[in-house]
């Protein structure tokens, strides 16, 4: 039997709310409230109920969608990890605008039960800060909502950006805005973030991750990080994230290791290219491999939407960035990617649509 934690100066909307009132609060957001707030009310009852655990879907962006079992205890081990890093304080205001059905969105409402933040739901959609006009100390939010978000950012005194890769032209403009942001790294084994950098102020594009309090990297032959996190999971995390480790706190993330292209021999990663390209190309785009009878595999330039290819690929060609093996050979163009909730990119599911 478990009982979870409900910090004394937990609150909803500045209503003071205690752990025996989080049954009828959540049966009133279940019966009363919109589709976010039902998800909310459900993530409340299996939050409050005696299990030691609870069930919550990954997003799928890397891989087949699954079902990840997550320890309560851990959750509000990281929840008191984020509290200490950030320096929230009993009584701080938080903005949940993600949706509870995911770690993401679940985590933000643990936070405020396990720290005692004064919590506000608003509809999870692309603009969340459209029509609000108050501040709060603490929020989070995938890049998308961001890019929509930015003459109203400030509001968010402290902001967690993550779920998505943040382009460098939104980097360049978060780092105007006059508050504290920063990028995340984390999944959902390791119940969100186990690692931040910041987004403005920053002396250099090329920072590294910093990890939270009681979190120990490494990583293995593949180049690939391995996270030591007892806190937070019993098992050691062996993640397919090629990693340069920097320090035993500090890492740079490089790219997917399985999303690694061999083309004649060279392995490139699509995710450094793009890096590359990012201040070329003002569309979305990604960077993929398809067979080639020669190299097995070339290098793809995927756009979204229409553009004139050979002005891309003079812009591409004239780059001094780029070596001779990580020039695309082939530029394709599709109306609309395929993305995940949180907005990022599905790429193998993308690339289904070039051969439909």
């Amino acid at each position: 039997m478990y009982k979870a934690s409900v910090h004394p100066s937990f609150s909803i909307h500045g209503r003071s709310i205690s752990f025996a009132d989080l049954t009828e609060v959540s049966y009133s957001l279940i019966k009363e409230g919109e589709e976010f707030e039902k998800h909310i009310g459900e993530f409340l009852l299996d939050w409050i109920d005696n299990s030691p655990t609870i069930s919550v879907n990954t997003s799928g962006s890397t891989g087949t969608p699954k079902t990840i079992v997550l320890k309560k205890s851990h959750m509000e081990n990281s929840a008191l990890a984020t509290g200490s890093y950030f320096n929230l304080s009993p009584g701080s205001s938080a903005l949940l605008c993600l949706p509870a059905t995911y770690i993401a969105g679940k985590m933000m409402i643990v936070r405020a039960m396990v720290l005692g933040l004064d919590i506000h739901f608003v509809t999870p959609t692309s603009n969340p800060l459209e029509g609000i006009k108050r501040s709060f100390d603490f929020g989070a939010m995938v890049p998308l909502q961001v890019a929509n978000s930015l003459t109203k950012l400030s509001l968010l005194r402290k902001l967690i950006v993550g779920g998505a890769p943040i382009s460098a032209s939104l980097r360049k403009e978060i780092n105007e805005i006059s508050n504290a942001s920063y990028e995340t790294y984390g999944m959902t084994e390791t119940i969100t973030h186990i690692a931040v950098k910041p987004l403005n102020n920053i002396v250099s594009e090329d920072m590294p991750f910093s990890v939270l309090p009681d979190v120990v990297i490494s990583k293995d032959e593949r180049n690939c990080l391995v996270i030591n996190a007892p806190k937070i999971s019993d098992e050691t995390v062996v993640t397919n994230d090629v990693i340069e480790l920097v320090s035993t706190t500090e890492f740079k993330w490089l790219g997917r290791f399985d999303n690694v292209i061999n083309s004649g021999g060279v392995k490139l990663s699509p995710e450094q290219v793009e890096g590359k390209l990012s201040n070329s190309i003002n569309q979305p785009f990604f960077i993929t491999s398809l067979p080639d009878p020669k190299l097995g595999e070339q290098l793809v330039l995927v756009i979204e939407g229409a553009v004139n290819k050979n002005d891309v690929l003079k812009k591409i060609t004239s780059s001094a960035l780029l070596s001779k093996y990580e020039v695309p050979r082939l530029i394709k163009t599709i109306p609309l990617f395929l993305r995940t909730d949180s907005g990022k990119v599905k790429r193998k599911e993308t690339m289904t649509l070039l051969k439909s």
